[in-house]
C-alpha cells in the first residue's frame, strides 16, 4: 500500500457531514496524518468541532496550510482550496431527480478529482462518466460513514433495552414534492397515542421548522424526537423504518432491517410502499413480521449499493486517494474552470485572492 500523505481537510457544509467524515478522521490518525476541518457558510455548526479536532476558521488559514487532499460530502467544493478533491457523497443515490430531470447523485459539477463510490451500481455510472469527462477517477470504496454502523456501540442513548415494544424510526427528507413528514402527521400522532409501538422521529436538517415544532409538540413517553448530527446511533435502534425518498432508508436496509415509504419516488421490490395514509399501519405492521421474500430482496440490493461490512471503507477510501496525492493527475484532462460556481463560492466565502 501507498504511504499515506500527511494532510487532510475535512470539508463541511451541514451538520451530518461531522459524522460522516469522523470515521475517515480515525483512519487517518492510525495511519499517522494529520487532521484540520473547515466549516462553510451558515448551514453547519462549527460548535460540533470536538476539543481533539483543529479547525480552521479561513480560507486564508487553508491555504497556509496546504492540505494533500480535501474529503467532501455534499456537491461542491473550490478550486481555490489545495489538495486533491475527494467527493465522498452524503448519502446514497435515493434516485431524486434535479431540477434538470437528471439524477443528482450522477450530477458531474467539475469540482473533484476523485469519486470513492459505495457499490457496483454507482460505480458502473461513475466510470462511465469518468471515461466521458475524463478529469477525474473512480474508486469503489463502500462509504466511510458506514464504518461505525458495523461496530455498534454499547452506550447508544437511543436504544431501550428494558422497553419491548418494537422501536419505529421515521425519517423525512425537506423536499416539499417528497416529504412525507405533513401528510402524515395525524396519523403519527394517533399511531403513538395508542402506545403499542416506540417512535423516534428524525428529520433532514433543511426541514421546514414549522414542521419539526409540530413534531416536537409529539413527543411523550412514546415518542422522541430527536435532533443530532449522527443518526447512526438512530438507525441501530430501530427495528423498522417509516421513510419516503430520503437517501437515509438506504442506511438502514444495509441492517438489513425493513423500511416502509410512503410514495416513494423509485419504489422497489426491497421497499415496503405504500401510497395512502390509511396503509401505513398495517405496512408496519408486516414489515415488522420481516416476510422472506422481502427480506431476500432486501439482500440482494444490499449486495448491489455497499457490499461492504467489514468497517474498513475509510481504510480503502485513503489508500484510493493516497495514491492519487502520490501520482498526480496524470492522464487527466483540466477541470472545467466552474467561472459562475467558484464567483458564486468567493462570494460565500468572502474571498477574492488568487
Amino acid at each position: 500500500m501507498s504511504q499515506p500523505c500527511k494532510r487532510y481537510l475535512m470539508y463541511v457544509a451541514q451538520n451530518y457531514s461531522y459524522a460522516m467524515l469522523r470515521p475517515l478522521q480515525a483512519a487517518i490518525r492510525e495511519q499517522g496524518g494529520e487532521v484540520r476541518w473547515f466549516v462553510e457558510g451558515n448551514e453547519a455548526d462549527p460548535g460540533y468541532i470536538k476539543p481533539d479536532e483543529t479547525l480552521l476558521t479561513s480560507v486564508e488559514a487553508v491555504k497556509q496550510w496546504r492540505p494533500d487532499a480535501v474529503f467532501v460530502p455534499g456537491n461542491v467544493v473550490p478550486s481555490f482550496i489545495p489538495g486533491i478533491k475527494v467527493g465522498v457523497f452524503h448519502g446514497f443515490n435515493a434516485g431524486k431527480l434535479n431540477r434538470r430531470g437528471r439524477e443528482d447523485h450522477f450530477e458531474i459539477r467539475g469540482c473533484f478529482d476523485l469519486y470513492c463510490t459505495q457499490g457496483p451500481d454507482t460505480t458502473e455510472r461513475f466510470e462511465q462518466l469518468a471515461a466521458e469527462h475524463g478529469f477525474f477517477r473512480v474508486a469503489q470504496t463502500g462509504w466511510p460513514a458506514l464504518d461505525p454502523l458495523f461496530s455498534p456501540a454499547a452506550d447508544n442513548p437511543y436504544l431501550a433495552p428494558r422497553d419491548k415494544r418494537p422501536t419505529v424510526l421515521m425519517c423525512s427528507t425537506f423536499s416539499r414534492n417528497l416529504t412525507c413528514a405533513p401528510i402524515l402527521y395525524d396519523k403519527i400522532k394517533a399511531l403513538a397515542a395508542t402506545g403499542k409501538w416506540r417512535w423516534l422521529i428524525q428529520f433532514h436538517p433543511k426541514m421546514d421548522p414549522a414542521i419539526v415544532e409540530q413534531y416536537k409538540q409529539l413527543q411523550s413517553e412514546h415518542l422522541q424526537f430527536v435532533e443530532t448530527d449522527n443518526v447512526l446511533p438512530l438507525l441501530q435502534a430501530a427495528d423498522v423504518m417509516l421513510c419516503d425518498t430520503s437517501s437515509v432508508l438506504l442506511m438502514f436496509l444495509l441492517q438489513r432491517k425493513p423500511v416502509v415509504t410512503f410514495r416513494n419516488q423509485a419504489p422497489a421490490r426491497h421497499l415496503f410502499n405504500v401510497t395512502e395514509v390509511e396503509q401505513v399501519e398495517a405496512a408496519l405492521e408486516q414489515a415488522l413480521l420481516r416476510p422472506a421474500e422481502l427480506m431476500a430482496e432486501i439482500e440482494q440490493y444490499c449486495q448491489t449499493i455497499h457490499p461492504y461490512k467489514d468497517g474498513q471503507s475509510s481504510q480503502r477510501v485513503l489508500a484510493a486517494t493516497n495514491l492519487l496525492v502520490e501520482d498526480g493527475r496524470a492522464g487527466l484532462k483540466p477541470k472545467p474552470l466552474n467561472l459562475l460556481r467558484q464567483f458564486k463560492m468567493r462570494k460565500k466565502l468572502g474571498y477574492w485572492k488568487l
